[in-house]
């Protein structure tokens, strides 16, 4: 609970609103990033790629460069990445089913 843990930074990545989206559709299976892009409805180019980053410099996301030219990379979720995806999975999933009473404090407010 420190204000100065480190794992602040990797909490702040992997919950953020692309972090868990980015999680949840590498669960399927890896994805190179213009399909990730179409998955996650809203993310800009900028946002993906800084999302990406964050997730693979904490050991969730694995870059592959098949050094092609044309040039070809996917991501993939490393183990420790899948475990996370399942976690955030849930998350996803609560929400999902909850969102009709959820919403229903939306029109009382």
């Amino acid at each position: 609970m420190a204000a100065e843990c480190p794992s602040r930074d990797v909490l702040r990545r992997l919950t953020g609103r692309w972090g868990m989206l980015v999680l949840r559709v590498l669960a399927e299976g890896p994805h190179r990033f213009s399909a990730l892009r179409r998955r996650i409805g809203g993310v800009s180019e900028r946002m993906l790629a800084q999302t990406l980053q964050g997730l693979e410099a904490d050991g969730m996301v694995l870059r592959r460069d098949f050094q092609t030219v044309p040039p070809h990379v996917e991501y993939a979720l490393t183990p420790l990445g899948h475990e996370a995806a399942l976690r955030v999975g849930a998350l996803l999933g609560w929400i999902e089913d909850a969102l009709p009473e959820i919403a229903r404090g939306w029109t009382r407010a």
